[in-house]
């Protein structure tokens, strides 16, 4: 079992910044990819960013590619999402999800590949 705590969300202006956390217990953190997922009212859950095990690759939606960094701590079992110049459409319920057999080096973008999920944090930028 792994359970992911998501903190960080809130209400920021367009422009500006916020830093999601997401901290791991159960199991060895180096051991799994992780990756961030978002879910605005009426839409499915999109991927977002998502990074390997040891941090050495990333991966980013288009639309967040340039304002977002994932990044993890594997020492404080944490992974992070320093989003900066949000817009009001990056408004969304934010998940953390992590993946326990990557198949490759690169991480996933799917959220089938993702065994287990935080249970979000609210995210919501103002125009």
């Amino acid at each position: 079992q792994v359970q992911l705590v998501e903190s960080g969300g809130g209400l920021v202006q367009a422009g500006g910044s916020l830093r999601l956390s997401c901290a791991a217990s159960g199991r060895t953190f180096s051991m799994y990819a992780m990756g961030w997922f978002r879910q605005a009212p009426g839409k499915e859950r999109e991927f977002v960013a998502a990074i390997s095990r040891s941090g050495g690759r990333a991966v980013y939606a288009d639309s967040v590619k340039g304002r977002f960094t994932i990044s993890r701590d594997n020492a404080k079992n944490t992974v992070y999402l320093q989003m900066n110049s949000l817009k009001p459409e990056d408004t969304a319920v934010y998940y953390c999800a992590a993946d326990l057999i990557p198949s490759s080096n690169y991480p996933a973008v799917v959220p089938a590949s993702y065994d287990y999920w935080g249970q979000g944090t609210q995210v919501t930028v103002s125009s």
